[in-house]
């Protein structure tokens, strides 16, 4: 399953480590060393040039800059999750059985 970033950027749920909130009140000094080291290393991947930065997911070799907030991203990368479930058990999220 993937997870629209915002733009033209979709990634695996697979390749998902964590979604940071970029406007979260305790993230600027605890956030900004991570994204300094990250864009030094040529991992920081802006999606929007035009958009504000509503937050950062993080994948093993990249760190995006995603326009899309946090909390709906989570809740794509939730609802991905269930579709995969529902797809092994043949369940969907309401445990409803899925048509064939």
């Amino acid at each position: 399953m993937f997870i629209h970033l915002g733009g033209n950027k979709m990634i695996r749920i697979s390749e998902l480590i964590t979604i940071l909130d970029a406007g979260s009140r305790r993230s600027p000094a605890t956030l900004a060393p991570f994204l300094d080291e990250t864009e030094k290393q040529g991992r920081l991947e802006k999606i929007s040039d035009q958009e504000e930065v509503k937050s950062y997911v993080v994948t093993r070799t990249v760190v995006y800059a995603s326009p899309i907030s946090s909390l709906t991203l989570l809740k794509r990368a939730q609802q991905g999750e269930n579709r995969n479930l529902g797809e092994v058990t043949g369940k969907d999220s309401e445990n409803k059985e899925l048509k064939e």
